[in-house]
């Protein structure tokens, strides 16, 4: 299975793609979108748009991962968030493939086996489990590749309990 894994922003879109062979994991390809600085929203999101569209022509993922909006104090980056979010949606969408959504809390549970993990945990991790040198930069690939592994996971579970319930 390839999943594409998207860490939303309008400022910089982290993506990663991961492959997986039975138990065997591994990196496809990393890297952050960057809209050019200053431009209207409605310029940051086409450029979005096309670049996730031709990742996802590109390598031809099976499903797309991508993290929920965090809403803390900040509302406003929230809302951009969401809409850089919902774009890589409609990406793959548009190209049939189907998406899921994690919150953040989520993703470090599943990557790093505890939920409030740092930043820098989660990229040692996922640096860990793609059996890398370093860790995946910038920031935002590497937790990209951690919502791609949450989903793997995610999925794995999913299907052991399906199983369980069979029997």
């Amino acid at each position: 299975m390839r999943i594409l894994g998207i860490d939303p922003g309008t400022i910089t879109m982290g993506y990663g793609v991961i492959e997986t062979t039975g138990d065997e994991l591994s990196l496809v390809d990393c890297g952050g979108l960057s809209p050019p600085a200053r431009s209207p929203m409605g310029e940051r999101l086409s450029f979005l748009y096309r670049e996730v569209t031709a990742i996802i022509t590109r390598h031809k993922p099976d499903v797309l991962a991508v993290e929920e909006p965090f809403i803390a104090k900040n509302v406003r980056s929230a809302l951009a968030v969401g809409r850089a979010q919902a774009i890589a949606i409609l990406a793959a969408a548009n190209q049939g493939i189907p998406s899921y959504e994690y919150t953040p809390a989520q993703i470090k549970q599943q990557v790093a086996n505890y939920g409030a993990g740092g930043k820098e945990q989660i990229q040692e991790v996922v640096r860990l489990q793609l059996g890398l040198a370093q860790a995946p930069e910038p920031s935002d690939a590497a937790d990209a590749l951690a919502v791609a592994i949450c989903h793997l996971y995610e999925r794995r579970l999913s299907d052991l309990l399906a199983s369980e319930e069979q029997r």
